[in-house]
Formats: structure tokens, sequence, C-alpha cells
């Protein structure tokens, strides 16, 4: 698996000469897309040895992004520590979604929120106040070397016990990349994933919409007025999903990418009458 973009076999580095036996060496240890796995490793190492290292690494079933460090997304170049989950090119789906609804000085909190990618999209190209969490102390490493030179928080905990008390009512786009795999289902991820990533970060339990329950039921809370939450899931569990979120008093709606096979569930907290009432006429009643 790559999230890494396709293209031609193009490198300037010294090493670019070697760039055909890296390829067969790709291609015998079954990556499917070894040219451009070649370019990346070619681009990245610095010496003939840590070459070799780097594809003896990849040949062994390691993620490409864990051999060199990084991943490209949304055309950020993402730091990605061992073991902490990759982001999926799927995922840039969410972040665009996240982004278009995303005014100037929003209050963003991103859960789940494994190396920062998602969050990283948002605070290189919005001037938002900006908060991450996650419950893997290793995922809140790798976001804070991706998020904090852009200005963000990140908090080490469950959901949104670490997060500060202060934003309760506040936030304006709740993210939520969280597990959605079926507990039945993680055998049969590729060994990419259900080898060299956190098991917390794959199983979403039985039908695999645990966290997305959780993460619903606590978003009126956090949510400011006719706020947004944005979740990642399949298209299989899309209706269940949106059923979770109503239930949890939000209105939601399904966007997808047929491209990216992606889906997203975006929900907007609804504005009660009494709150129109204290926020005055400038809060408007919501469009049903």
């Amino acid at each position: 698996m790559s999230s890494l973009p396709s293209s031609p076999l193009t490198s300037t580095s010294p090493l670019a000469a070697e760039a055909a036996p890296v390829v067969a060496a790709l291609r015998r240890a079954g990556c499917v897309f070894a040219e451009d796995e070649a370019r990346v490793l070619l681009s990245s190492a610095r010496d003939t040895a840590e070459l070799t290292a780097m594809v003896e690494r990849r040949a062994a079933g390691l993620p490409l992004e864990h051999v060199v460090g990084w991943a490209e997304f949304c055309g950020l170049r993402v730091t990605v520590d061992p073991g902490v989950f990759v982001p999926r090119r799927r995922t840039e789906f969410l972040a665009r979604e996240a982004l278009a609804h995303t005014p100037s000085d929003a209050v963003v909190v991103d859960l789940c929120c494994g190396s920062g990618a998602v969050a990283a999209v948002l605070a290189a190209r919005r001037p938002a106040r900006l908060h991450a969490a996650d419950l893997d102390p290793a995922a809140v490493r790798c976001a804070e070397r991706n998020i904090a030179p852009l200005g963000g928080e990140v908090h080490e905990g469950d959901l949104y016990e670490p997060l500060p008390a202060e934003l309760a009512g506040r936030v304006d786009i709740l993210i939520a990349n969280g597990p959605y795999v079926p507990t039945g289902d993680v055998p049969l991820l590729p060994p990419e994933a259900r080898d060299h990533e956190r098991r917390m970060a794959l199983d979403g339990g039985a039908d695999g919409l645990d966290v997305l329950r959780r993460v619903a039921a606590g978003a009126p809370r956090w949510l400011a007025p006719g706020g947004r939450l944005f979740v990642e899931t399949s298209e299989r569990q899309a209706a269940a999903a949106e059923t979770a979120v109503r239930s949890a008093g939000l209105r939601p709606r399904v966007a997808r990418d047929d491209d990216l096979y992606a889906t997203v569930i975006i929900a907007e907290r609804i504005i009660a009458d009494r709150e129109i009432a204290e926020r005055g006429p400038e809060a408007g009643p919501q469009v049903p």
C-alpha cells in the first residue's frame, strides 16, 4: 500500500543510477507500485547504504511511509513515525470537505488525529484555532511534530476527555477519522496495516462504528450552534453511520468521492429556538 501519487520514475538524486535494481527488488517483493516507490526511496536515501537498508525494510513488508518517515497528503509532506497510522489517500476527501467548510479564525478539533495529517492541512491553509487529540502516545508525539509548528495544540487522551474545557460549545469544525474496520475484518487487512499499525487505529468494534457512535454522542456538547462534524466511514457503513449521527441530535448528510472510494458523514448541530433568541437575529433560523 502506498499513499503516494503515481508518477514516472524521475530523480535528481546521485543514487538515480541505482533505480533499475531498486525497482526490480521491489517488484520481487510484490510491491504493486514499484517504480513510484523506488522514486520515493531514491529521493529519501542519503547514500547507498541507507538506500539498501530502506529497500530491505520495504521488501520485508514495512509500509513505505514508515520506511522513509513521511507521507504525501494533500500536497503536504507529513511526518509518519513507525507504528503510527499511515494517512490514506481517501482521507484527503475528508480533509478537503472539512477545509471547504472552515471559515477563517474557526475553532477546529481533530479527534483520533493519528499523525495529524488532516489537522495539518487545515492549519496550513486556514488561520484556524486548532486542537487535535489521540489516545496513542506515539501518534501524539508524531502529530505534535506536524501540527505544533503550524500553531496547533495536540492532547493525549480518549476522544473529548483531554480537550480544554473552555472549548465546550465553541467548536466550529469537529473532525474524527477514528477506526471503522469491523473487528472480524481486521485479520483480512493487508499485512502492512495489520502488522505495522496499532490495532486501536484500525478496530472499530463489532460493526466498525463503536468510535463513531461515541464521537457523535459527545458532539452536541462540544459543537458551537451551527458547527459541523466530519467523520470518515465506508460505503457499506454509511447508512448505519448516518442513523447513529442523527440519533445523537445532529443533522447528517453523506458525501462521496468515487475516485478515491471515500465516504464522509457531514453533520450539523441544529440551532435550537432558544439559542437563536439568545444570539439575536443575526443567528437566523437554520435551513431544513
